[in-house]
């Protein structure tokens, strides 16, 4: 991944991941207001969200997963019928947290049906980024495999401080977790995670 890529415009992944929480919504027979009740996100980001107005954080689209039963992973695909086993370098999605400026680029193809997505995440120097804890209706996992950098990785009262070449398995199941970049440098990490 280019340097370039902080310039990447979001709006392509920011109405991929409306047309995703749209359609899961809708495929729960679920209101806005019932979603909001179950993701304690309010009705009218959740509204925001949905029509591409608003590009969500982190900890709000993590929350809308939970209200939905699934995976964060979940929001990054595509969910065209056609089956596409490869994706080039140049045509990825990357998204980019407003609230921290981290970095998400899908790696997997987005089509795929494989039971698992690969991303590369970049944090900046000095920021960190903290899960809610939140109810979910089942736990997924998740493997973190640093390439360059540290961070500091917290679920629930676990701790771990993780450097170039470690991994380290976790279930996410409602738990508070929370990625810190303690250094001055970035943090890159490779997060292959279980797709519900």
């Amino acid at each position: 991944m280019k340097d370039a890529v902080s310039d990447v415009l979001a709006e392509p992944i920011t109405s991929r991941i409306a047309d995703r929480v749209r359609a899961l919504r809708s495929e729960r027979g679920l209101s806005l207001e019932e979603l909001a009740e179950k993701s304690a996100v309010s009705r009218s980001m959740l509204s925001l969200v949905e029509r591409g107005e608003s590009s969500p954080t982190a900890v709000v689209l993590d929350k809308i997963a939970a209200g939905l039963g699934v995976s964060l992973a979940v929001f990054f695909q595509d969910a065209a019928d056609k089956v596409v086993p490869l994706t080039r370098s140049g045509d990825r999605q990357v998204w980019r947290d407003p609230q921290t400026g981290y970095l998400r680029e899908v790696l997997s193809p987005s089509s795929s049906v494989a039971p698992f997505q690969l991303a590369l995440v970049t944090l900046p120097a000095g920021r960190a980024v903290h899960y809610e804890s939140v109810t979910r209706a089942r736990p997924y996992h998740q493997q973190i495999w640093m390439q360059e950098g540290r961070i500091e990785l917290s679920v629930g009262a676990e701790k771990y401080h993780l450097e170039g070449g470690d991994c380290v398995a976790l279930e996410v199941d409602g738990r508070p977790i929370s990625f810190k970049n303690p250094s001055r440098r970035r943090a890159r990490y490779a997060v292959i995670i279980a797709v519900s």
